[in-house]
């Protein structure tokens, strides 16, 4: 099974579709400063989310949860991986600043498979170099489409935050271990404030960013709202 929405063909014409489309001007998107910075791996009782995963129990993992663990694994590393080669590319902090904050999104998710004694699909793979062939595709067409210009690369970064809010959103319908469930709604927190930062900066330029995964309204209340304490 798949674990995200489309597959590799859908996503390629989405994300090329997305980065070719004609932004309209200034818009109603928020921006926020404080979203580009990594946020540590805290919660609002000050517990770090490694110990709050240790102090939940072991539960029995169906066969949905544990690719869902893998995939997302990879997929938190895929914008990592992304954002660091934009970053090289343009110099821009907003890249490396998420860039640090995706690293604690795979790093969560790593504890997860180490908790439950799964293979790491990440294991020994250099930035860019993905096990699962969609993910390896998707980067390979991201990094290009984000080399074209700093507009078309923070596109890409808030595509990238609108596609895991989507996957993290659908994949909680079917989980209910209470560490993975802990862990995803804490990438959620994360992923929606990096679709502030990307959007924020988007708009500052006078530009527009249209969602592809989520709906117009889950978008708008995104960006409408403050920043959250999260990963």
């Amino acid at each position: 099974m798949s674990l995200s929405i489309f597959s590799r063909t859908h996503l390629v014409l989405v994300f090329v579709l997305t980065l070719t489309i004609p932004l309209a001007g200034c818009g109603g998107g928020s921006s926020s400063s404080s979203s580009e910075t990594g946020a540590a791996q805290t919660t609002g009782d000050n517990t770090s989310l490694p110990e709050r995963i240790d102090a939940l129990p072991m539960e029995p993992l169906t066969l949905q949860e544990e690719e869902s663990l893998l995939f997302m694994r990879e997929e938190e590393k895929l914008a990592r991986d992304v954002y660091l080669y934009l970053y090289d590319i343009w110099g821009d902090k907003i890249f490396l600043n998420i860039s640090d904050s995706e690293q604690q999104h795979t790093d969560a998710v790593l504890g997860l498979i180490e908790k439950y004694n799964l293979p790491d699909p990440a294991a020994d793979r250099a930035v860019g170099e993905f096990d699962n062939l969609d993910l390896q595709g998707l980067y390979d067409l991201l990094t290009a489409q984000g080399a074209a210009s700093l507009i078309d690369a923070l596109i890409v970064g808030a595509t990238i935050e609108d596609l895991d809010i989507n996957d993290l959103n659908s994949q909680l319908l079917f989980i209910d271990n209470a560490d993975i469930i802990l862990v995803y709604e804490s990438l959620l927190k994360g992923s929606r404030n990096h679709l502030r930062a990307f959007t924020g900066r988007l708009t500052e330029l006078g530009f527009d960013y249209v969602p592809v995964y989520i709906s117009q309204e889950d978008y708008d209340a995104i960006v409408n709202s403050p920043s959250e304490r999260g990963l």
